[in-house]
C-alpha cells in the first residue's frame, strides 16, 4: 500500500521510532476512575495490541488518545510531542485517527461520500482520488460498491469502509476499536490482513480487540489490561503461551 500525505509533510520518524508514547494516564468518569496509571508506546509501522475483559478501560484508552476525553492527570505524546489541550480534529490534522466501535458510517451516504467525508481536511481533489485509489488496491470489494449506499453493505464490507474512511486522512497512527466484532470469520482474516498491509507502509496501528486469539496474532506487542491498569505486558507471541493469559481469554 503506497500512502501519501496531501496536506503535510510525513512524520519525521523512522521505523522503530516511538510514535505514541502514553505516561500515567489517569481519566475519570463522573467521578468513577476509569485509567489508573496506563502507560504504554507503539512505533512506527508497528501493531500494537490493547486486550482485556469489557469494562476494562480499552475503548476510554482509544477516546482518551484521540481527545474526546480529558485527562485527569499524565500525558499522550505523538512522534515527541504532548497532545494535552489538543483538539479532536488538530489531532486528525497531525496525523492520528479512530475507527470507533460500531463503525459509524453513514447508512443513506454511498461508499465513496462516505470515504470522501475521510478526507474532509483536505482540499486538493486530485490527492482525494489518489486516496481513493490507495483504499480501493486494500479494499476491493469498496471498488465494486462505490455507488452502493453504506447501510446495504455487509457488517465486515462496512468496516472495511470504516478503516478506509479512517485512511481518508492519511493517518500515521490508526487507532482501532473492535474492528472483528461481529463479523464472518472470513471477513476477519481479510480485514486483519489488510491491517498488516497498513503497518507494512509505515503507519503505526493500536488495535483494541475482543478476540483474544486473533489480536495476538496480528500484533506484535500487547498489553492486557485489566480494571484501568495495565497488568500484563509483553511480546504478543510470549503473551499468547502465557497460562493465565489463556485461561482468562483464550479458552485454555
Amino acid at each position: 500500500m503506497h500512502l501519501r500525505h496531501p496536506t503535510r509533510a510525513p512524520l519525521a520518524t523512522k521505523p522503530g521510532d516511538t510514535v505514541l508514547e502514553l505516561a500515567s494516564l489517569h481519566v475519570s468518569y463522573g467521578g468513577i476512575q476509569a485509567l489508573r496509571g496506563v502507560s504504554l508506546t507503539a512505533l512506527r509501522g508497528e501493531i500494537v495490541a490493547l486486550i482485556g475483559a469489557n469494562g476494562a478501560g480499552k475503548t476510554t484508552t482509544l477516546k482518551t488518545l484521540i481527545g474526546l476525553l480529558p485527562l485527569v492527570s499524565g500525558s499522550v505524546r505523538f512522534a515527541g510531542e504532548d497532545l494535552r489541550g489538543v483538539p479532536v480534529e488538530e489531532r486528525v490534522g497531525r496525523g492520528m485517527s479512530l475507527v470507533p466501535e460500531g463503525r459509524a458510517i453513514f447508512p443513506n451516504l454511498t461508499v465513496r461520500e462516505n470515504l470522501e467525508l475521510g478526507a474532509y481536511l483536505h482540499q486538493d481533489r486530485t490527492a482525494i482520488r489518489e486516496s481513493l485509489v490507495d483504499v480501493v488496491g486494500l479494499f476491493p470489494r469498496l471498488g465494486e460498491r462505490m455507488s452502493q449506499e453504506a447501510g446495504t453493505l455487509s457488517g465486515g464490507e462496512q468496516q472495511m469502509l470504516a478503516i478506509g474512511r479512517a485512511l481518508m486522512a492519511r493517518p500515521e497512527v490508526l487507532l482501532l476499536d473492535e474492528p472483528s466484532l461481529g463479523i464472518a470469520p472470513v471477513l476477519v482474516e481479510q480485514i486483519f490482513a489488510a491491517i498488516g498491509r497498513i503497518a507494512e507502509a509505515g503507519v503505526t496501528v493500536l488495535v483494541v480487540e475482543q478476540n483474544t486469539r486473533v489480536a495476538l496474532k496480528a500484533s506484535r506487542r500487547a498489553y492486557v489490561l485489566k480494571t484501568g491498569e495495565i497488568a500484563l505486558a509483553g511480546e504478543s507471541a510470549s503473551l499468547a503461551n502465557d497460562p493465565e493469559i489463556q485461561r482468562l481469554y483464550l479458552g485454555g
